[in-house]
């Protein structure tokens, strides 16, 4: 048994027959399911289950984190079969709606992207796997610039594959320490500086950031932002890398003088202590 694709159509086969068909309409209110059918000879057997499942699966219904909307007429469909499904009815239609999961990081990139102007010059100071750096690319524009830097040479490497998959231009990638930041940028030059601390992700979890390096590229990032430039962190603790990092930049963050800086520390109050916290720095 299986399932092919074909453009907007999804057929279930079983011994080289076609036994179910889901038609689909993609479109910008969502994807309307326009037709789900099922054999008369095959029916109550769990195909149109089978097959509706992954018709969800293919066009993002079941991606952690991603939103995603299926809808169909209410005329159309049995109510009860597709309630099984996260239906829902809403006037005269059945509706599946899977909001974008609010994250740490994406929070910290909703207020940046509002700040960021196009043609300006961003900094990711812990590249990672390049999901910052990308960000930053797409929010400055090909008129603008983006600085990406890490220790890992993994890190480096895999930012570099995903930017050039996306067929950016406007970056450059140093391998250095962050603490050395103040080396690759001119003082008050940055719209944006990026910290997202912690381990690389897929890499070994013995390797995260410290105080030691961490507070020093803090501070070389206040330097290098302009007035009005906002510095976003996302700090973490755990059982491996504790909590003696985020501590220390909290202490940091709250020594900052306020006729200089505005400090954010956006603390989700029903989120585990051991949360990723975003902290933003809004230099004046």
């Amino acid at each position: 048994m299986n399932v092919i694709r074909q453009e907007n159509c999804f057929l279930l086969q079983k011994e080289s027959h076609t036994i179910a068909r889901c038609t689909i309409q993609p479109g910008p209110g969502g994807i309307l399911l326009t037709a789900l059918s099922v054999d008369p000879c095959w029916q109550r057997r769990g195909y149109g289950s089978y097959l509706l499942k992954e018709v969800l699966r293919s066009t993002g219904g079941f991606v952690p984190g991603q939103a995603s909307l299926h809808w169909l007429y209410a005329a159309d469909a049995p109510a009860a079969f597709f309630a099984r499904f996260g239906f829902v009815l809403k006037d005269e239609r059945l509706v599946r709606r899977r909001p974008e999961e609010l994250t740490a990081v994406k929070f910290a990139q909703s207020i940046l992207a509002g700040r960021i102007p196009a043609g300006g010059f961003a900094i990711d100071a812990t590249c990672g796997n390049g999901h910052d750096t990308e960000f930053l690319c797409r929010t400055v524009g090909p008129a603008g610039r983006v600085l990406a830097l890490d220790i890992q040479p993994a890190a480096i490497a895999s930012t570099r594959a995903r930017l050039e998959q996306g067929r950016f231009e406007n970056f450059s990638l140093h391998c250095t320490d962050h603490s050395r930041l103040a080396e690759l940028a001119a003082p008050e030059s940055a719209d944006a500086v990026l910290f997202n601390f912690g381990w690389l992700p897929g890499a070994d979890h013995s390797v995260y950031s410290g105080p030691g390096s961490t507070i020093p590229a803090l501070e070389a990032a206040l330097g290098v932002l302009k007035p009005g430039g906002v510095l976003s962190a996302v700090l973490y603790s755990g059982r491996v890398i504790g909590d003696t990092e985020k501590q220390a930049v909290l202490t940091w963050l709250s020594s900052l003088p306020l006729a200089d800086y505005t400090v954010l520390v956006c603390d989700f109050a029903n989120w585990a202590d051991t949360a990723p916290l975003p902290c933003l720095v809004f230099k004046k």
